[in-house]
């Protein structure tokens, strides 16, 4: 059984970890070894994480029998309109296709539908085959940007949206 947690302070190294399993795996095929170091050391590293954590992103922690196996991490991005952004999503990959994805995915939209949200967005690089499960979790393609990253890099992303139901206060 897959069991989520919402992380604290003492998650944020399980998340860096985490992602320090994950991504060699998920992108090495279509980025270099450098852009892959980079990103991490710039997105992952436990300061950034604990920054985000304490400006409002909330991250959760999938777990089975104990073990941690994935994560997923979300925030308002523009309140007047009720956007929020899926900011990362990310499963071992030996989990992969266990229902741990779905499981993320589906707490986050629960989550951001019950504080009122009216879209999610997310980015995910176009070489990535996440994209179809994006696609099957009812995302569209809204538009294709490269993003200037520093240091020579680039994302090369799909934003992805999905419209959520009107909450009851409308």
């Amino acid at each position: 059984m897959i069991l989520l947690r919402k992380a604290k302070e003492k998650d944020i190294s399980t998340i860096s970890n985490l992602a320090e399993q994950i991504w060699p795996q998920t992108y090495s095929a279509y980025i270099s070894e450098a852009q892959l170091r980079f990103m991490l050391d710039k997105m992952y590293n436990q300061v950034e994480l604990l920054s985000q954590l304490q400006n409002g992103h909330v991250f959760l922690i999938a777990s089975e029998n104990g073990k941690n196996v994935g994560f997923a991490g979300f925030s308002i991005i523009e309140p007047k309109n009720n956007r929020y952004k899926l900011h990362k999503l990310y499963v071992l990959p030996e989990m992969q296709g266990k229902g741990v994805g779905k499981t993320l995915i589906n707490k986050v939209i629960n989550l951001v539908i019950h504080e009122g949200g009216k879209t999610l967005q997310l980015n995910v690089n176009r070489n990535n085959s996440a994209k179809h499960f994006y696609l099957k979790a009812g995302f569209n393609i809204k538009e294709t940007v490269n993003i200037d990253i520093g240091n020579g890099f680039f994302m090369n992303d799909y934003v992805m949206e999905i419209m959520l139901c009107q909450s009851l206060k409308d």
